[in-house]
Formats: structure tokens, sequence, C-alpha cells
């Protein structure tokens, strides 16, 4: 089993288009990128922290791979927005990926360099590599999941996740 961490705006977004990838085993909402040890919800959303809202994704690299998982992850979010995605404006909403491993940061930068001719504007994603990584509170697990009718899920989530099951249904269970 392999781990990376990816923001991508809203946790709830990019959590909920990732776990029913085949392959993936855990999806866990948190926060990295910053400065403050055990961010609450409030703190990052203060945008003091300099944490992003993220993902740590655990995943099978035999049943997927991460160029793959990358893949939906673009498609989940707008890599060319700085500090926001739509609506939802600050630098906790970021684009950026967390690598473990050399290999992961190589692939993860190879991916961005494969979709530059995608956009009309400069990739923003940032890849670091991961330092630490702080679980969100825990009513914002598997948040999508369990409020599909909460009007930000049903307005702006669900269409995401829709649209990645749409272009890579062969990678959903």
């Amino acid at each position: 089993m392999e781990e990376i961490v990816l923001g991508g705006g809203c946790f709830w977004c990019i959590e909920g288009g990732l776990a029913d990838l085949s392959g993936t085993i855990e999806v866990t909402p948190g926060y990295s990128g910053g400065h403050v040890a055990n961010p609450t919800y409030q703190q990052v959303c203060g945008k003091k922290t300099g944490h992003a809202e993220v993902v740590k994704v655990k995943y099978n690299p035999d049943v997927i791979s991460l160029d793959s998982l990358l893949e939906v992850f673009f498609t989940l979010h707008d890599p060319t927005q700085i500090d926001r995605q739509g609506n939802d404006v600050g630098p906790h909403y970021r684009t950026c990926i967390f690598y473990n491993t050399t290999e992961q940061g190589d692939i993860a930068r190879n991916k961005i360099d494969s979709i530059r001719g995608d956009y009309d504007k400069a990739i923003a994603t940032t890849v670091e590599r991961l330092e630490k990584f702080w679980p969100a509170e825990i009513y914002h697990h598997d948040y999508f999941q369990k409020n599909p009718n909460q009007p930000y899920c049903s307005f702006v989530v669900a269409p995401k996740i829709a649209k990645a099951k749409n272009m890579f249904s062969e990678l959903y269970e």
C-alpha cells in the first residue's frame, strides 16, 4: 500500500471523487502544508495556518497507478486556479500534491507536464514532500457520502464527481 496527500479545493469533493476508485483503500480529509500543529477547521479557514484542505489517499498501486489516481484528481478540480476553487477562495483551497517518496514526486511532476497543454492557463498545482498530515474533524469524514442532499454537495461536489465517474468509469468500483 502507498499513501499520497492531495489538495484541490474543498476536501469533500476530492474525498468523494476518489473514495470509490478501484484500488483506493482509504481517503481521509485533513490539513497539510502549514505551520500550525493539529489545526482545527476554523483555524484553517481563518487563513493564517498555512495549511490546505487535503485528503490522504491510501491506495494499492497494483490495482490503480498513481498516474491514474492523479488523472482523476485533476478532473475533480481546476489546477489552474490559485488559492481558490470556484467560489471557495483562500490559500487553504490551493491545488497541491504532497508526496512521500521521490518516485511519487516524479510521477506528480510528470503528470503535471503531461496535462499542461489541456489548459489555457498555467498549472498552479504545487508538488512538495509531505511534512505532516493532520486529520480533519470526524464530521468531515465521508461528508459527501453522508450528506449528498446538502446544497453545497448537490450543486458543487456532485457534478464534479459525476464528471470524473463518466470520464473514468473503468476505474470506479
